[in-house]
């Protein structure tokens, strides 16, 4: 580990730890459980080597709306290749456990706090904050049922998948809460997506209705999705399941007409259906039934397609906000969640079960850009949000301004109490931005790290400890997170091998977790599940992130991905720390990088390429790549020098705005690849295919 690293700056730190509800919970069962656990890393350890008092004791504290028994919390002796079952004998409902509360003396029995009815539950918000517009819980749960029984009555029952290509609005959110309502499976897909990426993910799981928004705002223009919904239905035209489509209205009660979209009825056609009955009901399934399907970002090849079990997720939910984030030291009323994010991402799950704790949910449909840099934060402050989730590209774009824009000084935000981000490593550099300049001093900065394929977090932040600069806060309760190292080749029954505290590896999980998934879908033989996660050491899941731990504070330190990790020379660095070099020293020069290793079947050894896309109206010149190169030998070391700096026009992301390396990686190595329409642009691939003959690009032109 660097030395930087080990005199890491403190940033900010609890006021009382022992007023959080982690060491409430932790003191009850130490009475419960005759233990003496008093520290954050107390609890830890009991929730990894005692799982099933761990998961026990939070399912008693935070019930779930319930019925039936468990006799055992898992097999704690099982493989965990062999995918073991979690509280075995529960039967729940994922909706009505956002919508209602387990009553306090029989959590079979759910409770609507009267309180609570008229409330808004959730605000839609439209790009610009041009239209905001709230809805009760009450109104939730009406709308909810009311589409539920016209699936019941259209046929959709347990177990039969249900997708969306729609945007972050209130229909989409009603049409998730409906699909589970009636035991089937949830399945989302962005507007902005292209049809074979949606197709890709559609033709695989086979809904049997699909609900498209008919509209979509995005960066200040209007699309009509009426020829991509043609599209859809040629592509699905074959799939004997799907039923048909099902258009719902962007702009509120002004359907379109979709008379030349073949098998499409708008929404209320579909509702009429239920013949108006607001009736709750709920098919409760078995606590590891699955309930929703996700993605694997697919940025080579079709998307994995990942089965979620509803009991797993909405426990691990309640441990990650109550035990990590003290959702239940709060008025719900005055909690507030804004995840920015599309419905092709896995945080839209985070923002969908805001609900859960009782906290208001806002759903944001658009550019966080629009129609300025300064009016998302504004929003912020004007709908007292509590809790915020961006990327770090959101950040970086606040932070690269001209001039930069301060969120603390547009706005109030006495309110918030944690900013939280994912998709890609927070540099060093934003750290400091967010504290020196950004975000008042209480915030609590949360860089968490998990995703799709877990629907949880592996780190995260802790409201028991303090945050240093850097990395995220510690491993997730329950996740047993540890670093092997990575050089072991892996295979069949090869056992991995654990490094030093405070040396980089790959992330690994050593014992099962209630969210792991429980299939993937078409998958009959397990293989491809066994192959994403076992097949690089025996029974263990290998999670694909290079990091290391603090030997001091415990926090863990992302440097990449594993299969992106750079390896010159068998110097092994994650591209993570250039960029950090390049944020610190450049940023009004150098807008984004990517970073990425290059070894073609006749290279001896790895070289480093690393390609610059220039801010508007800065030069690419020689005498920046040298003091490029000067910056990255002082913070990062001599040896981790890239061979190569290349400018470029444009970064490889995901829709997301995750950047995206192993792509350019493969083909700066030679391969030729199939791009996912999961890539926001994937024609800007073509740019990186001449350096795989990099001589070529780099000698000299000849003078004629």
């Amino acid at each position: 580990m660097a030395e930087s690293q080990l005199q890491m700056r403190k940033l900010w730190q609890p006021q009382d730890p022992k007023a959080s509800v982690a060491y409430q919970f932790m003191q009850d069962a130490n009475r419960k459980h005759h233990r003496q656990m008093q520290t954050w890393e107390d609890l830890h350890a009991w929730s990894v080597d005692h799982r099933s008092e761990f998961w026990g004791e939070l399912f008693e504290q935070y019930p779930l709306i319930h019925s039936g028994k468990y006799s055992r919390v898992v097999d704690e002796a099982a493989r965990m290749d062999s995918i073991p079952a979690w509280f075995e004998g529960v039967k729940l409902n994922f909706a009505e456990n956002i919508l209602y509360w387990a009553d306090d003396k029989d959590p079979s029995i759910a409770t609507t706090h009267r309180k609570r009815d008229d409330a808004i539950a959730c605000t839609e918000v439209r790009e610009g904050c041009t239209e905001i517009r709230g809805i009760t819980w009450r109104e939730v749960r009406e709308r909810t049922a009311l589409l539920a029984n016209a699936m019941r009555a259209r046929g959709v029952r347990k177990g039969d998948r249900v997708a969306v290509v729609a945007s972050n609005s209130l229909d989409t959110l009603v049409v998730f809460y409906a699909t589970t309502a009636v035991g089937g499976i949830f399945s989302s897909s962005s507007t902005d997506m292209g049809t074979k990426g949606i197709l890709d993910r559609l033709r695989q799981v086979t809904p049997k209705y699909v609900f498209m928004d008919d509209w979509a705002i995005y960066n200040g223009r209007s699309i009509d999705l009426r020829p991509k919904m043609c599209e859809i239905e040629v592509g699905l035209r074959d799939v004997k399941d799907v039923q048909g489509l099902v258009s719902m209205p962007r702009w509120q009660n002004k359907p379109v007409d979709i008379s030349s979209v073949p098998k499409c009825e708008n929404l209320a056609a579909f509702l009429s259906a239920g013949k108006g009955d607001k009736t709750p009901r709920w098919e409760r399934i078995d606590f590891r039934d699955p309930f929703i399907i996700v993605y694997s970002s697919g940025t080579t090849g079709m998307p994995k397609c990942i089965v979620h079990s509803a009991g797993g997720v909405l426990i691990n939910s309640k441990k990650e906000g109550n035990l990590h984030r003290d959702a239940l030291a709060h008025d719900p009323e005055e909690s507030c969640t804004l995840q920015y994010t599309t419905t092709g991402w896995i945080m839209y799950l985070t923002s969908c079960m805001t609900m859960l704790h009782g906290a208001r949910a806002i759903l944001y449909d658009g550019s966080p850009f629009q129609p300025d840099l300064k009016a998302f934060i504004k929003l912020v402050g004007d709908q007292k949000v509590t809790d915020l989730g961006i990327s770090p590209r959101y950040m970086q774009t606040l932070a690269t301004a001209h001039p930069p824009i301060i969120p603390r000084d547009i706005a109030d935000l006495s309110k918030l109490r944690r900013v939280t981000s994912t998709g890609m490593v927070l540099s060093e550099a934003q750290f400091n931005y967010f504290y020196d300049h950004a975000f008042p001093p209480h915030v609590q900065l949360g860089n968490i790290s998990g995703g799709t394929d877990l629907a949880a977090c592996f780190t995260m932040d802790t409201t028991m400890k303090p945050l240093y600069c850097g990395g995220t806060m510690a491993p997730a309760l329950g996740m047993k997170v540890e670093v092997y190292d990575q050089t072991v080749e892996g295979g069949k029954g090869v056992k991995g091998k654990p490094v030093p505290v405070g040396e980089s590896g790959e992330l690994v999980c050593t014992r099962a977790f209630p969210t792991m998934p429980i299939k993937f879908w078409d998958d009959p033989n397990g293989e491809k599940y066994f192959n994403a996660y076992y097949a690089r050491f025996d029974d263990v899941w290998t999670h694909g992130d290079f990091i290391s731990i603090h030997p001091q504070n415990g926090q863990v330190y992302l440097h990449g991905r594993a299969d992106g990790v750079l390896n010159p020379s068998g110097v092994r660095f994650g591209s993570a720390e250039v960029y950090n070099s390049l944020d610190a020293s450049f940023p009004e020069v150098i807008q984004d990088s990517i970073c990425v290793g290059q070894r073609r079947a006749q290279d001896m050894d790895e070289n480093v390429m690393l390609f610059l896309l220039m801010k508007p109206g800065k030069k690419f010149t020689p005498e920046l790549v040298k003091r490029v190169k000067d910056a990255i030998a002082r913070d990062v070391g001599r040896r981790c020098v890239p061979k190569y700096v290349f400018e470029t026009p444009e970064i490889p992301t995901t829709i997301n705005l995750k950047k995206v390396e192993l792509p350019v990686k493969q083909i700066v190595s030679g391969k030729k690849i199939k791009a996912s329409d999961t890539l926001a642009n994937k024609k800007c691939l073509d740019f990186y295919y001449q350096f795989a003959e990099v001589e070529k690009v780099v000698q000299p032109k000849s003078k004629l």
